[in-house]
């Protein structure tokens, strides 16, 4: 059985994943993980995070992945013992001088894909140092992959969903050359997905030309207002492999990774919730097992760069620009309260809303759901549109809390 391990960067992400299906959650320990910028949790919200993990029977893992100096070993050294007690079943290391200290304590150790681990010679010498799970590098294709989990001592994880990095396994110094700020000490400002100039020497009369051996653009070249080329060369599209879980299962690696500790809880949660369906029918009848066009068209509806395959079956060679979801979410409201034996909650809208809108609905508690609304009502009487500034009544199955986020999904032109 593959486990799937989701992003969760606060306490409504981790609520979203699990309730859509997660069997293990990574989560961020503020100043000790590769998402400084992302919404972290602080050592005192671990025990809180890891019982609600728990009550889905489901396992929290703790990123510590960056590279740790020597002025800032021993405060993460005299952490271990209280994330260890707060209920965490591992840690996530890109240091592996870090492992033994961590199963010393009575947690597992896994091993970052920063180690961009290439070979099984590797996991074995691994497992002598106390590690139980590897992420193997994101350079390797699925024929490498299917023969170094055969041989591997320990666990083995890939990535199958998400950002995709220029660098070498997310070994970059382009952050820190142009801000100083390290990305391999959690602090990456992505200069690789900013819109860049291209130059050339005009005496020599060339041509912005495609130099790549496929018949696809290598990037995507425009000319500007000024007369200048402009590129996204350096930020390349998502991963995405929902239409190939069979030759991920069958590639034998323990664990499939969706990458997004940095994005919004309905982008993790549509994730798990189509990967989670996709895996679930394949297991459940893998002879009659057939891809489901739905579920490149649910993820494309939250945010996303465009998808490729990375490096699974050649070099991943499509750029791409920011954000292309098919959706975007419009603040509109939030719940006021929630009314279980009529199913119906009262929203207080800031915005308009009519019948047969979707809806999306953030909370701690509620994680992230998305409703089509069929009923709606306001002081007992039906209604078929309502204007901003209103208290509403709408017909919602989930229960909501009051204070949640309440947003309407607006198709993209």
């Amino acid at each position: 059985m593959v486990e799937l391990l989701a992003p969760a960067g606060n306490f409504i992400s981790l609520r979203a994943v699990l309730e859509n299906g997660a069997d293990s959650v990574y989560i961020g320990l503020n100043d000790y993980n590769m998402r400084a910028n992302a919404g972290n949790f602080s050592l005192n919200e671990l025990k809180e995070a890891s019982k609600i993990a728990k009550e889905y029977s489901s396992k929290i893992y703790l990123c510590s992945n960056v590279l740790i100096k020597e002025k800032d070993i021993s405060d993460f050294l005299d952490k271990l013992p209280d994330i260890y007690s707060s209920g965490i079943d591992g840690v996530i290391l890109a240091d592996i001088g870090l492992i033994e200290s961590v199963t010393d304590t009575g947690m597992e150790a896994h091993i970052s894909v920063q180690e961009n681990i290439s070979n099984s010679h590797t996991l074995k010498a691994l497992k002598k140092l106390g590690a139980s799970r590897a992420i193997l590098s994101r350079e390797l294709n699925l024929n490498e992959i299917k023969e170094i989990a055969q041989k591997s001592p320990i666990e083995t994880e890939i990535f199958i969903h998400g950002a995709m990095c220029m660098a070498i396994s997310g070994r970059c110094f382009l952050s820190y050359g142009l801000y100083g700020r390290s990305a391999n000490c959690g602090d990456c400002l992505q200069p690789c997905r900013k819109e860049w100039t291209l130059k050339f020497d005009e005496n020599l009369k060339d041509d912005v030309i495609n130099n790549s051996l496929t018949n696809d653009e290598s990037f995507i070249i425009s000319k500007s207002y000024d007369n200048t080329y402009r590129t996204n060369f350096f930020s390349p599209k998502d991963l995405a492999m929902i239409n190939h879980i069979p030759e991920l299962i069958d590639s034998g690696v323990d664990a499939f990774k969706i990458e997004g500790r940095a994005r919004a809880p309905d982008y993790s949660a549509t994730a798990v919730k189509v990967y989670r369906e996709a895996i679930d029918l394949f297991l459940l009848d893998n002879e009659n097992y057939k891809t489901n066009p739905l579920w490149i068209k649910e993820l494309s509806k939250v945010f996303n760069r465009g998808f490729d395959t990375g490096f699974y079956f050649n070099n991943p060679y499509e750029t791409s620009e920011n954000n292309q979801s098919t959706y975007i979410k419009k603040d509109i409201g939030k719940i006021v309260n929630y009314y279980s034996k009529i199913n119906v909650a009262e929203i207080k809208i800031w915005d308009d809303l009519s019948l047969n809108d979707e809806i999306m609905i953030q909370g701690k508690t509620t994680g992230s759901i998305n409703h089509v609304i069929d009923s709606m009502e306001i002081e007992g009487e039906k209604i078929n549109h309502a204007p901003k500034g209103v208290n509403i009544a709408v017909a919602i199955p989930n229960k909501v809390r009051p204070n949640d986020f309440v947003y309407k999904l607006v198709k993209r032109e």
